[in-house]
C-alpha cells in the first residue's frame, strides 16, 4: 500500500496520463480523418448522431458534446451545407430544431468508424483483453467520480 505522498504522486500521474492519452488519441484520429475534409468538431457531431441517435434538439446535442450552442450552430451550418445533416422544425415550436443525419452522411460516418476502429486496434495492440477490461473498469469508476462532482455535494460529501 503506497504511503500518502506516493499515493498523491500516483494520482497526479494518472490525471496527467489520462489527459495526454485523450489528447494524443484524438489528434491521431483527427489526422486520419482529415483527408475526408472534416475537422474534429465536425466528425464528432456526425459520430455522436450516428451512435447515439439523431433527431435531437440542437441544445441537447450541444449538451452531449459539452460545447456551447453558438459553436455547434457554426458546425451544423457547415454540415448542413455539405448535405450531411438536416435541421427540422418541431410542429409545436418552429424555433426549436432537431438534427438528423442524411443519407449522404452515412457512408462518411462508416469511413470515420472504420478509421476509428483501425486507430483503436493500433493503439491497443498487444495489450491483453483482461488488462483492457481492468483498465476500463477503473476508468469507469473515475468517470463516476467526475459525474458525482458535477452533480454537486447534495449528499453531504465533498469531493477531495
Amino acid at each position: 500500500m503506497p504511503d500518502g505522498s506516493s499515493l498523491a504522486q500516483v494520482r497526479w500521474e494518472l490525471g496527467v496520463a489520462i489527459a495526454q492519452i485523450a489528447r494524443r488519441w484524438r489528434a491521431t484520429l483527427d489526422q486520419r480523418i482529415a483527408p475526408f475534409g472534416l475537422t474534429e468538431a465536425r466528425w464528432l457531431v456526425l459520430l455522436n448522431l450516428a451512435r447515439r441517435g439523431d433527431g435531437i434538439s440542437q441544445r441537447a446535442l450541444a449538451g452531449r458534446l459539452r460545447i456551447e450552442a453558438p459553436t455547434l450552430v457554426r458546425t451544423l451550418d457547415w454540415l448542413e451545407q455539405q448535405g450531411f445533416v438536416e435541421r427540422r422544425s418541431l410542429p409545436h415550436d418552429r424555433r426549436a430544431k432537431t438534427i438528423h443525419l442524411t443519407d449522404t452522411a452515412r457512408p462518411v460516418v462508416q469511413r470515420i468508424e472504420t478509421e476509428a476502429a483501425a486507430v483503436r486496434a493500433e493503439i491497443l495492440a498487444g495489450i491483453p483483453e483482461e488488462e483492457l477490461a481492468l483498465c476500463l473498469g477503473v476508468l469507469q469508476r473515475v468517470a463516476g467520480g467526475l459525474v458525482a462532482m458535477e452533480e454537486g455535494p447534495g449528499d453531504g460529501h465533498r469531493p477531495g
